[in-house]
């Protein structure tokens, strides 16, 4: 079911995802050489709890942590513990919040000490396809617009978009319909309507776009080894076109 937002919930929708934002800006100065994935999860969960909010991913479908941490290869879902980060590094971190009941949901990538020039270019490559999916969320497009934007432009620098995973409906639940690819023609999927939100949310493999389930059944990993990088946003369409919502309060 695809949920039409009226504008008193996507307001509410808005505030979690503010915190999502803020939570993402606070943890910046923590992602150094030598951290341990577990203190980044610790201090965004007492920064969330801090905002009278809740971290909306710890125990979702039995999730064990506030934050998904996910290292170099690990492309999404990594679950925090003693890992510690080392120069040269990428973490993609994604955060959910819940807030008077509404969900917010944004990611990602943070570049730790000196990164490699080629890793470094996947991070602004994806970044800037997220955008480029934004831009095409407007009313009367349909899903399929916004995959195009995001795939054509990735794999104009031989990069590749993960097939197994894609970006969803979200505010009213932590996911929600339509499921919204990274990858997809024009024209296809459900036609983009005024108070849909969507989290939009590019990830990116280096190499090849397969990827598997690690051991601890949470952990994406891309088969071939190679980074992959992850950004995303949760976007209101409006009258006015698209609105990020998980942004830091002006």
């Amino acid at each position: 079911m695809i949920y039409i937002k009226n504008e008193r919930q996507i307001a509410g929708i808005e505030e979690s995802n503010i915190i999502v934002a803020e939570t993402l800006k606070f943890i910046e100065k923590y992602v150094t050489p030598g951290v341990d994935t577990m203190t980044l999860n610790n201090e965004i969960e007492a920064f969330i709890l801090r905002h009278k909010a809740r971290p909306a991913f710890k125990g979702l479908y039995g999730f064990p942590a506030a934050a998904c941490i996910s290292v170099n290869d690990e492309v999404v879902h990594g679950i925090p513990g003693p890992r510690k980060l080392k120069d040269g590094d990428i973490v993609g971190i994604d955060i959910g919040v819940e807030l008077n009941n509404f969900f917010g949901d944004a990611a990602r990538t943070f570049l730790v000490g000196n990164v490699r020039p080629e890793v470094r270019k996947l991070c602004e490559v994806t970044e800037r396809s997220l955008y480029l999916g934004i831009e095409q969320c407007r009313a009367g497009n349909r899903v399929g617009e916004i995959s195009y934007a995001i795939q054509s432009y990735v794999e104009s620098f031989g990069y590749s978009v993960v097939r197994d995973l894609v970006g969803h409906g979200v505010g009213i639940h932590p996911h929600e319909d339509p499921q919204v690819p990274n990858y997809g023609s024009k024209g296809k999927g459900p036609r983009l309507k005024v108070g849909m939100v969507l989290a939009i949310e590019p990830m990116i493999n280096m190499g090849g776009y397969q990827v598997f389930t690690a051991e601890d059944n949470w952990t994406v990993k891309t088969v071939d080894g190679k980074p992959s990088a992850h950004y995303e946003h949760s976007v209101a369409i409006t009258k006015d076109g698209p609105k990020i919502l998980s942004h830091v309060r002006a």
